[in-house]
C-alpha cells in the first residue's frame, strides 16, 4: 500500500485547472506550527557544517527562521525579487505535465498540508515541510533557479519523447538528493536530504553509500530508491556548472540513451570519478533505519 494519501485523479474541489489552491495560512492550527518549529530547530542543529552555503543564505533571504508555518504572501515577495520565482499550494502530488508547467513559468508547487508529530522521522510523500524548507531557499540562487526553469521546460519536451524515467532520474539526483563540492568539503543541497534529520548525517558521513563525480548521462541511466536513504549520491563540481550541464538539447543525449541498459543503484564504473567507495552495508542490512 501506498505511504501518499494526497493523491487525486483530478484537480479536487477547491482546486484550480492548474491544481493550485489558496494557502488558507490562517487555517494552520497550533499544533501545525509547532510541527514546523520542532523540524526547523531540529535540522538547524545538524545542518551547520553540513548544508552547502546557498541553502543557508537562502534560509536567511526569505526569512523563514521567523517561526511557524511560513505565509506565502510575505515569503513570495522576497523570492520573486531575487530569482522571479513565486511558491504556488497544490493539494498533493499533481500530475508531470502540470508540475513541468509550473516549474517552466518559476513557479515552485508545494503541498500545503505538514506532517502530523508522529511523523517527524520518516513520511515518504512531500508535505510543506520538505517542499518549502527543502526546496525553496535554493531557489534564491541565480544558477539553480534557471536550472529549475529549464528543467520544467525539458520536462514537456521529454514527455513527446517518452524519456520522462531519465528525466526523473536527474532531478532525483540532484534536486532531491544532490551533494556538491564546496572547497575541499562535499555540501548537502538536495530538498530530500536538507528536510531530513537522519539522511542529512547519513548522506555525507555514513561510509555504506557510493558518493561519485556527477555525470548527466550516467545519473539519467542509473536506479533510484523512493523508499530509504539512497545507495549513491552525486558530487557536483557547482550549482553554475549543473546550470551548464543541462542548459542544452537533451534530444542528442535521447537518442544515445535509447536502448542502453539502466544502471544498479550500487554499481560503480570504471568512468566513474569516486569520492567514496561505499560498504553498501546499511542496504545489505534491508534498509529502512536498519540498526
Amino acid at each position: 500500500m501506498s505511504d501518499f494519501e494526497h493523491v487525486f485523479e483530478a484537480p479536487p474541489e477547491g482546486a484550480a485547472e492548474d491544481w493550485t489552491i489558496p494557502q488558507d495560512w490562517s487555517a494552520y492550527t497550533r499544533v501545525e506550527h509547532d510541527t514546523w518549529n520542532t523540524l526547523y530547530a531540529r535540522q538547524m542543529k545538524i545542518l551547520p557544517g553540513r548544508a552547502s552555503d546557498v541553502f543557508l543564505k537562502g534560509l536567511d533571504a526569505l526569512d523563514l527562521n521567523t517561526g511557524g508555518i511560513p505565509d506565502f504572501e510575505t515569503m513570495n515577495p522576497k523570492l520573486q525579487a531575487l530569482t522571479g520565482w513565486t511558491v504556488v499550494c497544490v493539494p498533493g502530488l499533481v500530475p508531470d505535465e502540470v508540475f513541468f508547467d509550473h516549474l517552466a513559468n518559476r513557479r515552485f508547487p508545494s503541498g500545503q498540508f505538514i506532517r502530523k508529530p508522529d511523523q517527524l522521522d520518516y513520511l515518504q510523500e512531500p508535505d510543506i515541510f520538505h517542499d518549502v524548507f527543502g526546496h525553496v531557499p535554493m531557489l534564491t540562487d541565480p544558477d539553480f533557479a534557471a536550472y529549475m526553469e529549464a528543467y520544467g521546460k525539458g520536462g514537456q519536451r521529454a514527455a513527446k519523447r517518452g524519456m520522462l524515467a531519465n528525466l526523473a532520474r536527474l532531478y532525483w539526483y540532484t534536486v532531491e538528493f544532490g551533494l556538491m563540492k564546496e572547497g575541499d568539503d562535499l555540501r548537502i543541497y538536495g530538498a530530500g536530504i536538507v528536510s531530513s534529520a537522519t539522511e542529512s548525517v547519513f548522506a555525507l558521513e555514513d561510509p555504506s553509500p557510493n558518493r561519485l563525480g556527477f555525470d548527466l548521462e550516467r545519473v539519467m541511466r542509473t536506479l533510484y530508491r523512493i523508499d530509504d536513504f539512497q545507495q549513491v549520491y552525486f558530487v557536483i563540481d557547482s550549482l553554475e556548472a549543473l546550470k551548464d550541464d543541462t542548459l542544452k538539447d537533451f534530444g542528442p543525449i535521447y537518442d544515445r540513451l535509447e536502448g542502453k541498459d539502466e544502471i544498479a543503484i550500487d554499481a560503480i564504473l570504471p568512468t566513474d570519478t569516486v569520492f567514496t567507495r561505499g560498504t553498501q552495508a546499511y542496504a545489505a542490512k534491508g534498509g529502512r533505519f536498519a540498526a
